[in-house]
């Protein structure tokens, strides 16, 4: 039997080079934008918290940055909490409101669609996280559009 002579990795220890970056750290130039959407399930997997990640900085690079949540993507922007909303029943339960709220407090711009979030998900404008803007089903594709149009940068989110 193989006899493991290496010591036991311990809290402190480094796995990789994290200070190593490869590419220049861009920012925007003046009245550049940037469109994160999200079309994923709150809880079913990794892209939504990263992706608000990525919108986070974004805007802290310059850009004037915005998320649009459509589709299944609109669980990310609604409140909840247990037992009561804004508790947090485990750590990281809370995660996606509290870094949309961050983005938004730094002047990101969060949009949901309104088709998805009544029609799909049974929830009202009310069940959003404060500050975030419901739109027509019809503004999803034109608030891509314009993004476009301003070549912004564009993240697209989609799971299924």
């Amino acid at each position: 039997m193989p006899q493991v002579s290496k010591e036991a990795h311990k809290d402190g220890d480094y796995f990789v080079n994290y200070e190593e970056k490869v590419f220049e750290d861009v920012k925007a130039d003046e009245g550049e934008k940037a469109l994160v959407t999200f079309h994923t399930v709150a809880f079913e997997g990794s892209i939504g918290l990263v992706n608000i990640l990525n919108a986070i900085r974004l805007n802290r690079k310059g850009y004037e940055t915005s998320i649009l949540l459509y589709g299944p993507g609109v669980t990310l922007g609604i409140q909840r909490g247990f037992p009561t909303l804004g508790d947090e029943a485990f750590p990281g339960h809370l995660n996606f409101n509290k870094n949309l709220e961050k983005f938004m407090s730094e002047g990101g711009k969060v949009y949901a669609c309104r088709f998805a979030l009544q029609a799909l998900y049974g929830h009202g404008e009310p069940s959003l996280i404060p500050g975030i803007t419901p739109i027509a089903p019809q503004d999803v594709l034109d608030c891509i559009l314009l993004h476009q149009k301003a070549n912004a940068v564009v993240l697209d989110t989609w799971t299924v």
